[in-house]
């Protein structure tokens, strides 16, 4: 589980197959095998790591996923997001973010005023006011359209996150907030229930 506050704009060392290399020093401070990353949203476990000169770390990354996120589309040098998971004592800064990515969004409209095209099938869960995770960043809604939604990016988020950097057309993974996929699917169990009763 994360927050969506990024702690560390890591980048893109290489891709060997179904191996990433990530350079970062932040989240590997107290890495060990096994734990997760999330990268631009994505959860990764780390399987290999090294903070001797060169500071960087590897996952294995399915087909799967780099097909239903943006991380296929990342090359060497490519800046990412990075946040370890939330600590049963840490402060809960953004919100609960699962580090699923939903769906892969394009941008309309760069930050400041972010806008971000998505499917239609999310919009349900995009509310004005409510959570979004774009590329890992939680955010909140400024306005929820038939295809796209607008979050306002604060300075210091476009100065230590991807956001700051990406213009029209750059994808961003979605993640939207996983309570709303919760009430739906209760609300959906409850009338095919109730009318089977």
């Amino acid at each position: 589980m994360f927050t969506g506050i990024v702690e560390e704009l890591g980048s893109i060392a290489a891709r060997d197959g179904q191996r990433l290399r990530i350079n970062a020093v932040t989240v590997l401070e107290d890495v060990g095998l096994g734990d997760s990353i999330a990268v631009n949203g994505c959860c990764l476990t780390v399987v290999d790591w090294t903070t001797d000169g060169d500071s960087w770390w590897e996952a294995d990354v399915t087909d799967e996923t780099f097909q239903r996120t943006g991380l296929g589309d990342l090359a060497a040098g490519d800046p990412v997001n990075l946040e370890r998971p939330v600590r049963l004592q840490d402060r809960l800064g953004g919100h609960l973010v699962q580090g699923h990515v939903d769906a892969v969004g394009t941008i309309v409209a760069p930050a400041p005023d972010l806008e971000v095209a998505l499917d239609p099938k999310l919009t349900r869960y995009v509310v004005e006011k409510g959570s979004i995770t774009v590329d890992g960043v939680s955010l909140t809604v400024v306005d929820a359209r038939p295809s796209s939604f607008t979050v306002a990016v604060i300075p210091h988020t476009a100065d230590v996150t991807t956001l700051g950097s990406k213009g029209p057309g750059a994808s961003v993974n979605l993640e939207v907030d996983i309570t709303a996929k919760y009430v739906e699917r209760l609300l959906e169990w409850t009338r095919t229930e109730g009318a089977a009763s």
